[in-house]
């Protein structure tokens, strides 16, 4: 989906804001190293909790903005972060493996988007003191990210997100509780994955809760596809919202 852009680009610190006529928040610009990313921000008053929602593998979509203005709905604000480029929303199978590839492969830079769009957050007047971060697929990948760093974000949660930890890396530096939701029947990411990430939080001492849906697979939250269960969907709805509440001021 194409939003059109009435300002001119500014750095990360002065993000430029277009208004979507399709939704209640704000398609952004921003910059992170001298390039632009467009992210989506929603804010129900200037004190609203904030939740940071990162995107799956084809980029900041329509998905990604309608779970943002649910939250809105229930009271938080939500920043939604672009970790691919401005206009970059890869369709094709391939082309969504080379954008996560990378930032696999790299991850000071996933880092550095990370933080650049913390920054374009925190400059449009989100609460990021007041935060937990949220992703799905290569979202919940992400978030992870961000607990190993220790971002200090009060909570970090996945829905059927990558749970790999990186070599080299480890929770010694978590500094918030993490909350993972998984299907059981997913492919992609393995129970053998969720099991070893419970040993890997528990050895460092994380609180954290973790979740398996019995029949969900991979993307089981995804709205209109084959791969939708509305059951581990409501149920997983449901205790992220609970999350939210016990976590947040």
């Amino acid at each position: 989906m194409k939003y059109s852009l009435f300002t001119l680009l500014l750095t990360f610190c002065f993000p430029v804001f277009a208004q979507s006529a399709a939704t209640t928040g704000n398609h952004l610009v921003y910059q992170v190293d001298g390039a632009a990313y467009e992210g989506y921000y929603v804010s129900p008053r200037p004190d609203a909790p904030l939740v940071f929602l990162i995107h799956d593998w084809d980029g900041l979509t329509g998905y990604e903005t309608h779970r943002a203005d649910m939250l809105a709905a229930l009271g938080y604000a939500v920043f939604a972060p672009d970790l691919f480029g401005a206009g970059v929303r890869p369709t094709e199978v391939e082309d969504k493996r080379q954008h996560t590839g990378e930032l696999f492969r790299d991850r000071q830079k996933m880092r550095a988007l990370l933080d650049g769009a913390l920054a374009a957050a925190r400059a449009s007047g989100a609460e990021t003191d007041n935060a937990v971060a949220m992703g799905y697929c290569f979202g919940g990948a992400a978030v992870l990210e961000l607990a190993r760093a220790g971002a200090g974000f009060k909570g970090y949660v996945t829905f059927h997100g990558g749970l790999n930890t990186p070599a080299g890396q480890d929770y010694g530096e978590t500094d918030g509780r993490v909350l993972v939701m998984h299907g059981t029947a997913d492919t992609a990411v393995t129970m053998d994955d969720f099991k070893a990430l419970a040993l890997d939080l528990e050895a460092s001492s994380v609180p954290h809760e973790m979740i398996t849906y019995g029949g969900a697979p991979h993307a089981f939250t995804v709205f209109n596809t084959d791969k939708y269960r509305e059951d581990a969907d409501r149920k997983s709805w449901q205790r992220f919202q609970e999350f939210l509440k016990n976590t947040l001021k």
